[in-house]
């Protein structure tokens, strides 16, 4: 009997695994891992279905969560989110043929009194910050994509927000950039500084972002390695940007549901890439 189900359990991980290709890397995911080692804040909590949607999501984003690239946040009964990994929206960026720069800084209320904006995330003694900026250059364009954030709407006042301040709504003010002038490559893709302001307001908890050291889940018993490197790191480039400036939608993401169904998602997924 316990043959059996060591059989049955090893058939059932072979099954579940979901494999996609991630910037030259095969990677191959199930559930389990997913639930064991990516899910950020109570684990215990996530639903199978939040699961299903991450899953989808790295697969048709390529995206590597083994290497940090996307992770799944969940706090008690809210909606599950995903968040990319700090970088992952300037690396799509620079592969594009079409990027050409991007500058970014901070908003302050100088010590004159006059609204100011800066590069870099410089802020001196006897200023306010208020903000963040960020443009983005594309070749072709006359006029660069830009974005501008207030500190109202995403500081928590904790965490990074309160030691790093300005260097967090530059962040914020960059992504969102990003998005807009490429929305076909990142629309549905947030960075957790983005994020923290929402959880914050429902759940009391933040988002800790985490750093870039892959995953290790060697102890974990599956039947295949979860990640293989098959190569030299190769060079993938995204799909060109539409010929017109299009409006992306920027800011805070509510729950997986919203990126999955939404108007922007509905054209890219025709059926479910596995069963659930």
């Amino acid at each position: 009997m316990a043959v059996n189900n060591s059989l049955a359990k090893a058939t059932q991980q072979k099954s579940d695994l979901v494999k996609y290709n991630s910037n030259g890397e095969d990677v191959q995911i199930s559930k389990s891992m997913i639930r064991a080692h990516l899910v950020s804040g109570d684990k215990d909590r996530v639903t199978d279905s939040e699961i299903t949607m991450f899953l989808s999501l790295c697969k048709f984003s390529h995206l590597n969560p083994f290497i940090r690239e996307a992770y799944l946040i969940k706090y008690g009964n809210n909606p599950a989110t995903m968040v990319v990994g700090k970088d992952v929206l300037l690396k799509r960026a620079m592969r594009s043929e079409k990027f050409g720069g991007l500058s970014a800084g901070v908003i302050v209320v100088n010590v004159g009194g006059k609204l100011e904006e800066r590069e870099g995330s410089f802020v001196i003694d006897g200023e306010t910050l208020v903000g963040g900026w960020a443009k983005v250059i594309i070749k072709g364009y006359d006029v660069p994509f830009y974005s501008a954030v207030s500190m109202k709407e995403y500081s928590t006042g904790k965490s990074n927000w309160q030691s790093k301040p300005a260097t967090m709504i530059r962040k914020v003010a960059v992504a969102q950039a990003l998005r807009e002038a490429f929305p076909e490559e990142m629309s549905a893709l947030y960075d957790a500084s983005e994020m923290d302001k929402a959880v914050n307001d429902t759940t009391g908890k933040e988002i800790v972002e985490l750093d870039s050291t892959p995953i290790d889940i060697s102890g974990e018993n599956v039947v295949e390695t979860p990640v293989q490197v098959v190569g030299a790191e190769k060079v993938i480039t995204p799909s060109p940007s539409p010929a017109t400036p299009v409006e992306a939608k920027s800011g805070g993401q509510g729950s997986i549901d919203d990126i999955m169904f939404g108007s922007q998602a509905a054209s890219l997924i025709g059926e479910p890439p596995f069963e659930i």
